[in-house]
């Protein structure tokens, strides 16, 4: 509690000390002179404020005495207070208190988001598949002028700070969160982010970047589930393009950098109706109900069956390659819901 309210302490110790004053006075006015908690209030308001005001009632010797100590210790530490108070409104840290304040109550209502971790130009390229299908997701930047030129529909979901902390982790709901892609340029710096991601939340699906031939074993020993190298992956599709670039093209139409008008979705065997578990996909009859395609199987021992016989059968850890229109891949939700 201590750490978080560290940053706003220009506020919060000036506000203490002249609620504390404001207490003081006004038990003590109570006290020694039976005033009425209103007038004292009010008594240890004009003394505090040092307006120049006259006595509510006269005074005792003890209250005169009472009165010029408290004069005496309330002397420049009203002024400070209030001077701190207002420059720290008038700094724009008082709004920051509340943004932050809005956007952990809004990351605390995230469930399966993705986080990502850096915002160089992987990281903007992944929050713009992710924007593309409205998947909801948080950016962690330590750069915070970078921060501010974020301008996606998600930018209130931006974190300043070192993605390699638990701390920040935690705060961009990594126990609730599906997934996490971190893609700073140093490769230590991803392993340590997904050891540390891993051991928070053991059903997290964990994308890293890497830049060394090496680096990759090393990552998915860490409990990385995929490792991507940019310069590898980049130079091959570009390759591709070449041999074959017509379909390479049909491709990436079809998957996440594709437009708007299909989708490509993977279907778990968990999502799959109980009716329907251990059934053939000829007894699913998604071709007929929704109008989308079975493109492709991976089998529970992980083989990826490419056009999977309608004989083919459903069972657990398995999955289904669904491609469609974005109204076939709705109704098969549907469906399935």
């Amino acid at each position: 509690m201590f750490k978080a309210l560290k940053p706003y302490y220009r506020f919060f110790i000036p506000l203490g000390v002249l609620l504390a004053l404001w207490i003081v006075g006004t038990i003590g006015y109570v006290l020694i002179d039976n005033y009425s908690w209103f007038d004292a209030f009010y008594m240890t308001i004009i003394t505090v404020a040092t307006v120049g005001y006259g006595e509510v009632q006269p005074l005792s010797i003890s209250g005169k005495l009472f009165t010029a100590f408290l004069i005496i210790t309330s002397f420049g530490t009203f002024a400070y207070a209030v001077s701190s108070i207002t420059k720290f409104v008038f700094d724009g840290e008082f709004n920051d208190f509340f943004k932050n304040r809005k956007l952990n109550a809004t990351i605390e209502k995230l469930r399966d988001h993705v986080i990502i971790c850096g915002y160089g130009r992987n990281g903007r390229q992944a929050a713009q598949v992710l924007k593309k299908h409205h998947k909801r997701f948080v950016v962690i930047e330590n750069n915070s002028k970078l921060n501010e030129s974020i301008t996606h529909q998600f930018k209130e979901l931006v974190l300043t700070g070192d993605a390699t902390q638990d701390e920040i982790l935690l705060k961009a709901g990594i126990m609730h969160a599906k997934a996490l892609i971190t893609t700073l340029p140093v490769d230590a710096d991803n392993l340590f982010i997904v050891l540390t991601a891993r051991n928070l939340n053991k059903n997290l699906t964990i994308i890293s970047r890497a830049s060394e031939d090496n680096s990759d074993a090393k990552l998915k020993i860490a409990g990385a589930n995929n490792v991507i190298m940019p310069d590898k992956v980049g130079g091959a599709h570009m390759a591709s393009l070449v041999m074959k670039p017509d379909v390479m093209e049909f491709i990436d139409h079809i998957t996440a950098e594709g437009g708007a008008n299909i989708s490509l979705e993977e279907i778990s065997f968990e999502r799959i109706p109980d009716a329907l578990k251990n059934k053939t996909l000829k007894d699913l009859e998604i071709r007929n109900r929704s109008g989308a395609n079975i493109i492709g199987y991976k089998t529970a021992m992980g083989e990826y069956i490419v056009n999977p016989s309608a004989d083919t059968r459903i069972i657990p850890q398995s999955k289904l390659f669904v491609l469609g229109t974005p109204e076939q891949i709705t109704a098969l939700k549907n469906i399935l819901s």
